[in-house]
């Protein structure tokens, strides 16, 4: 099956001219999204709240008779928008509005145990005048919880057709595909239903009772987990708890992987310094993409870790329970339970957490969630984290029976949740009075066992995605960083001036670093970071950063490269201050380590970010305030950690 697919953003699918496009509409967790993957082949992203799909995805799906263009629309409960990606999907839907993307037919997702609240959205879009195909989600569990529906009767009442479709259910669509060679000539309600909403529940009423619908029991182990992980003391307590095994495990499993990958790295610098001729090629490879690139992806077991344990509490519904949990701290902190959505988002990536605020009514909500967003501790930091943790806690250190290189990341993750929600509370007091609501729906899906092709689909795309950022803006500002600390290179005569031996190759480098532009820069902004305890090596690894956080860790690495291309790991740890009152003493001193923990807990050390940001609010303004004021909150932090570790350190 050939597919291509765009996100927000992104141009349309190419493909032949008179290709049907089909939207497929439905309200969040109805099994639109995971519909769309079984037809495209795609993976859009799903979840069990509100405003997880928060751009247009369309794939190619081929047919019998040739190929449709499937668009995925956000998740909408309602034609009448009072929110962004509602307005999508009623701007393509349209019929005044005209579009080359309007499409030919609409595939309306209704989830079987959730039908009554799912025919609302059914009767608008049968108003929209489209051939129309209703598709029935969940058949199984309606089954498994003694419901009933009769298909049959309910494409009868509807006067559309009507497809179940059970999860799992390669036969239905497979019989799906076929059904699609035919939208132009799917049946249409011979009278449409009602538009006035006082007629709509009647309509509602009276399609339930033609299809024999009986509403399924209540999944009786889900209410007995969900008493215990939905109760406002003991649900907390697991929450919590489950957040801090969550990273214990990422640092006790992936430890012994990081090892084997940085071993793999050490030995290729080696390689390259021993069998390649070229002096300064030589130097490349090792330092600046062995040593920079190769300091970077030695993290990708906790990568691919940190993406496995959020799939696997996804997949069986636990993350709905905990945005429902949080869905009260963001009521006391002024913001409705979609700002928390956004804010899970941005464990992966801010960019997503960004967009999802299009799931919010109030332009005053969406921009205080927006500026809160970049706080969290998205999967960029990770890396940073995990080097910086290294330094500061020896891996066998426990507190009790708890690692502690664990509870450290757990504090870090805790501490970026906090600071993001006091600060949208923060902004959403200082902009002003919300401008409306919209009631905030939360499913409670039962507890399932995730299937282990999405897992690893959601592993494979995280690796995937941090593997091109690798190739790409990493691998470019690495090479960049290593231009810019071997240049200028000092000629023979002038090491010799300098009491350097030129055959010294770690002499050299050390000279060659220490007088390059990048000192230059690193040595200019010293004043600015002196009080925080960085010198002019960490400095031009913090402006590096901009580019993306990882590459802090690859700027690093090429400066222990230099210093020691066999083993920069100890190189680093052994770093010492190399000019200024504290020369001599070690460079990365716990009061040092912490600060810049702090730093980059608060500082938005992302240009990709600033930039959906502009996009979403349209101006450069919020993206240079966000910017500013997390600069100054982490200097400032930062800072005074510095100062309270020094004390008690």
């Amino acid at each position: 099956m050939s597919h291509e697919h765009h996100g927000g953003g992104g141009g349309p699918v190419a493909v032949a001219e008179g290709t049907p496009r089909i939207a497929l509409v439905g309200s969040p967790n109805s099994g639109k999204s995971t519909l769309f993957n079984a037809l495209s082949g795609l993976h859009a992203k799903t979840g069990n709240y509100p405003g997880v799909t928060v751009a247009r995805y369309e794939g190619l799906v081929r047919t019998p008779a040739g190929a449709v263009v499937v668009e995925d629309l956000p998740g909408a409960y309602s034609l009448d928008p009072i929110s962004p990606d509602e307005q999508v999907v009623d701007d393509v839907l349209d019929p005044d509005r005209p579009a080359p993307t309007t499409p030919d037919a609409i595939l309306a997702t209704v989830d079987a145990t959730t039908l009554r609240r799912s025919l609302g959205l059914v009767a608008q879009v049968l108003s929209v005048g489209l051939p129309t195909t209703v598709i029935v989600t969940f058949t199984d569990e309606l089954a498994r919880r003694r419901g009933h529906l009769d298909l049959a009767a309910l494409e009868r009442a509807l006067g559309v057709p009507v497809r179940g479709i059970a999860a799992g259910d390669p036969r239905a669509v497979g019989e799906l595909r076929d059904h699609l060679d035919h939208a132009a000539h799917w049946a249409r309600p011979v009278i449409p239903p009602p538009t006035d909403p006082d007629e709509v529940g009647g309509w509602i009423s009276s399609v339930l009772e033609s299809a024999g619908h009986r509403v399924p029991s209540v999944d009786a182990r889900t209410q007995r987990i969900d008493a215990v992980l939905l109760h406002p003391v003991w649900g907390t307590i697991v929450f919590f708890v489950t957040m801090f095994l969550f990273f214990q495990v990422i640092f006790t499993v992936a430890a012994p992987l990081q090892d084997l990958v940085q071993s793999f790295f050490d030995r290729l610098s080696g390689l390259a310094q021993t069998y390649v001729p070229i002096g300064w090629l030589a130097a490349f490879l090792s330092q600046g993409l062995i040593g920079g690139v190769g300091a970077v992806i030695v993290f990708l077991p906790q990568i691919a870790l940190l993406f496995i344990l959020i799939s696997l509490l996804e997949g069986t519904g636990y993350m709905s329970r905990a945005a429902f949990l949080m869905d009260r701290v963001m009521a006391k902190a002024g913001l409705e339970g979609r700002a928390f959505v956004a804010l899970l988002s941005s464990l992966a990536c801010a960019i997503p957490g960004i967009m999802a605020t299009r799931s919010l009514p109030s332009a005053k909500d969406r921009l205080a969630t927006m500026l809160a967003a970049p706080l969290m501790t998205c999967s960029a930091r990770l890396p940073v984290y995990v080097m910086l943790i290294s330094l500061l806690v020896p891996s066998g250190a426990r507190v009790g029976p708890i690692g502690a290189q664990g509870a450290v990341m757990f504090l870090l993750y805790l501490g970026g949740a906090f600071a993001s929600m006091g600060t949208a509370w923060f902004f959403s007091k200082v902009t002003g009075r919300r401008q409306g609501q919209l009631p905030f729906y939360m499913e409670m899906p039962p507890y399932r066992l995730p299937r282990l092709s999405t897992v690893l689909h959601a592993v494979w795309d995280a690796c995937a995605a941090f593997l091109r950022k690798m190739t790409t803006i990493i691998l470019g500002a690495t090479v960049v960083m290593w231009l810019l600390m071997s240049l200028p290179m000092p000629s023979a005569q002038r090491l010799t001036d300098a009491g350097i031996d030129p055959a010294d190759s770690a002499a050299v480098a050390t000279y060659t670093l220490d007088h390059s532009a990048a000192a230059a820069v690193g040595k200019a902004i010293e004043p600015v970071f002196a009080p925080l305890g960085f010198d002019w090596r960490i400095n031009i690894a913090v402006i590096s950063s901009m580019t993306a956080r990882e590459t802090f860790v690859s700027t690093l690495g090429q400066v222990a490269a230099a210093s020691d291309p066999q083993d920069p790991g100890t190189a680093l740890e052994r770093m010492t201050v190399d000019h200024g009152p504290r020369a001599g003493q070690p460079l990365f001193t716990p009061p040092v380590v912490a600060s810049l923990m702090v730093f980059f807990m608060f500082a938005l050390q992302c240009l990709s970010t600033m930039a959906v940001m502009r996009r979403e609010t349209g101006t450069w303004k919020w993206p240079l305030i966000a910017w500013g004021y997390m600069f100054g909150l982490a200097w400032v932090l930062a800072f005074l950690t510095r100062l309270l570790v020094g004390a008690f350190g």
